[in-house]
């Protein structure tokens, strides 16, 4: 019988088998031009969904790593609720991914890089001491891989800013905005 350090032990090797899968869709989602945030959503020792950011290529806000493989998932499964499910994605999620995997009834969720500024597990955290009741709850996991998918991020907006920087004038679409990567 396996103790209490040989359980975590497992649980910590699995964990990082999956961020590994989670790193490799992120990045796909830097060579298709998105932000490098990849997601994999695990019932009962199987993969169940997966996916990368795609809300440039989707033209869709919503298109989120996680929003994505949850979507994924809840098809092939055939249920929206992913009751036992655990997530994990490469940066913490924002609130939005967040408040999926509540709905979804997600029961782990297993992140790489902290965010500092949207990332939003310590946010729920906060809204919970102030008496939020949500009927939900998500044990939480972070910090797995995170120098690698932290540095997936960080050389992903260097070059675009980089890119930035080298053009002699920002394009503006009709509308009179300056689109972000353009």
């Amino acid at each position: 019988m396996i103790g209490g350090s040989g359980v975590e032990r497992v649980l910590a090797d699995r964990d990082r088998n999956y961020m590994r899968l989670a790193l490799d869709l992120a990045r796909a989602a830097r060579a298709a031009g998105e932000v490098p945030v990849g997601a994999v959503v695990v019932v009962d020792g199987a993969i169940a969904g997966s996916g990368h950011n795609a809300s440039v290529a989707r033209t869709d806000p919503t298109a989120h790593a996680e929003i994505v493989a949850i979507r994924d998932a809840a098809a092939r499964q055939g249920n929206y609720r992913l009751v036992g499910s655990t997530i994990y994605c490469t940066v913490e999620p924002c609130l939005m991914c967040l408040g999926a995997m509540l709905h979804a009834r997600v029961g782990r969720l297993v992140f790489g890089a902290e965010e500092g500024r949207v990332g939003a597990t310590s946010k729920l955290q906060y809204l919970r001491g102030q008496g939020a009741d949500f009927n939900h709850h998500i044990e939480t996991v972070g910090g797995v891989l995170a120098a690698e998918a932290s540095d997936l991020l960080l050389g992903f907006f260097r070059e675009k800013r980089a890119l930035a920087h080298s053009r002699p004038s920002p394009v503006v679409v009709a509308s009179g905005e300056v689109p972000k990567w353009s």
